[in-house]
């Protein structure tokens, strides 16, 4: 039996580390916000797909304001967030009646390839959670207040988003207590007592999160035709 899809898409920067007064997520990239860039990858995957969009009820005139001056007309379910991430995820999975699977992704990684979300449900059917990550290219040393110490790469990797779930099953992790240290979902996860299967992700698929993040996107949507 086919499971419904569901992707959750939470934006909710500040643009901080940007540097800019408009939060990243509606930064023009190409063209287009980086947030549209992002939903459209998941369309792009399945046209069926359900999207629910967590922003900041502040930005929902402004994200409305976008979609009339970019003509972008998608059936979003639009979603206020919360106080945390946690709290915006929450919310977005609140959203979720029917059983199926859910891909939780950042609304700044625009650059998610359908074989990424692809896999990520492919692989979340199978074992309930999907988590992409990828290897360590650089070496990498442990610091503490005094000392430093090198460590092996090869035991470590870096966790991007989709992070796909069973629905009832992440739902439920979330209803445990809110921890500063639950840094994304599979960690909300894991803490329920779930195992978390990773899949290999993509380089590619960055984190727009600083000025040179925007100039890495842009090349790399230009290579891309």
């Amino acid at each position: 039996m086919n499971l419904k899809e569901y992707a959750l898409i939470v934006a909710g920067g500040k643009g901080t580390r940007m540097k800019t007064k408009l939060p990243k997520q509606f930064l023009e990239l190409n063209g287009l916000p980086v947030l549209m860039h992002t939903i459209n990858a998941f369309y792009r995957y399945n046209e069926k797909i359900s999207i629910i969009l967590v922003l900041p009820e502040d930005d929902f005139e402004l994200w409305a304001e976008l979609c009339r001056k970019y003509s972008f007309h998608r059936n979003i379910m639009l979603q206020k967030g919360g106080d945390s991430r946690f709290q915006s995820v929450k919310n977005g999975l609140g959203c979720i009646q029917e059983p199926g699977l859910v891909a939780i992704h950042d609304g700044v990684r625009p650059l998610v390839s359908e074989d990424i979300i692809g896999a990520s449900f492919r692989l979340a059917s199978v074992h309930d959670s999907a988590v992409a990550a990828v290897r360590l290219k650089e070496s990498i040393r442990m610091t503490d207040q005094d000392n430093t110490k090198a460590m092996d790469r090869s035991k470590f990797r870096l966790i991007q988003t989709p992070q796909t779930f069973k629905t009832k099953l992440i739902q439920q992790a979330y209803e445990g207590k809110e921890d500063a240290s639950l840094t994304d979902d599979a960690s909300v996860a894991e803490k329920a007592g779930h195992i978390i299967s990773l899949f290999e992700g993509s380089y590619e698929n960055i984190k727009i999160t600083t000025p040179e993040d925007l100039i890495v996107a842009k090349a790399l949507l230009d290579a891309r035709g």
